[in-house]
């Protein structure tokens, strides 16, 4: 019972923390309309405080495109050498991997929600998620050095507009319609990714969710998706760069067996996540 307690007063604790600690950069944070309740919206508050405010979470996204840059100009150089050189590409998702929209994931949570699709189609049209640390100039770079960026996202064709803004508010280069492929039918981006293919080399693939890099990574179990990832062991930190995201993913699919109730999730996270005594 004393043990109950204490979790649920540090939880509470943590909660009125990171609400305080929001309220002295934005004076008009938004007070909880529901009660947080659910360990499943209420840890993606403290994820969101983690992504908006640890330099840790910053340090590794430079981390990734720092290796990113390395891996993009060895290739180039390579390239260049060849006797007969080809033009070359850099494939990237967008949400979680460059642009940050843990607000998003904010507002849900301060509502006592998850992901839902008016509301994020309401935040994509704001155009207003900030660039994750290194992603700009790495993007930059790649088209100083004569590499082309396709944005491949799953986001679908009604967030068009809003999102070629959001990627020219940072002067992002290739942001035009030529260059991001949404959703249509279907989120596998396989297909996506093969229509680049057919003309380009892609020498770098980046994303946040294994699902960016091959489909045996959609709609698995989490024994089939941690097994698929050792048949790739050798391109993660390669050609393949990941970026954090602990709000949303597959991964969060694979452990809830789908999207059940938040009441369904959370005995879920009880029940399956290890502890000790």
């Amino acid at each position: 019972m004393i043990k109950k307690f204490r979790t649920a007063a540090f939880f509470s604790v943590a909660v009125i923390l990171l609400l305080a600690a929001c309220a002295v950069n934005k004076p008009n944070v938004r007070t909880p309309s529901a009660p947080l309740s659910h360990h499943t919206i209420g840890g993606k508050l403290f994820t969101s405080a983690w992504m908006q405010r640890s330099a840790e979470y910053q340090a590794l996204c430079l981390q990734a495109y720092n290796i990113a840059t390395e891996r993009l100009d060895r290739a180039v150089d390579l390239n260049s050498r060849s006797e007969a050189p080809k033009k070359l590409a850099v494939i990237t998702d967008i949400d979680e991997t460059f642009l940050d929209n843990s607000p998003n994931s904010v507002h849900q949570a301060l509502s006592g929600k998850d992901y839902e699709e008016v509301s994020w189609n309401a935040w994509c049209e704001l155009a207003d998620a900030d660039t994750v640390g290194g992603a700009v100039d790495f993007f930059r770079h790649a088209a100083d050095r004569g590499v082309e960026v396709f944005y491949i996202s799953n986001r679908n064709e009604a967030n068009r507009s809003g999102t070629l803004k959001n990627l020219r508010r940072y002067g992002l280069p290739y942001a035009d319609n030529d260059h991001l492929l949404l959703r249509t039918n279907t989120s596998n981006k396989d297909e996506r990714r093969a229509a680049v293919l057919k003309d380009y080399k892609v020498i770098i693939y980046l994303g946040d969710n294994l699902g960016d890099f091959s489909h045996l990574f959609d709609s698995n179990s989490e024994a089939e998706r941690k097994h698929a990832l050792w048949k790739f062991k050798r391109e993660i930190g390669s050609r393949f760069i990941v970026l954090p995201n602990p709000n949303y993913g597959n991964w969060e699919k694979a452990m809830n067996g789908g999207y059940p109730p938040l009441s369904v999730r959370d005995s879920i996270l009880k029940r399956t996540l290890r502890s000790h005594k």
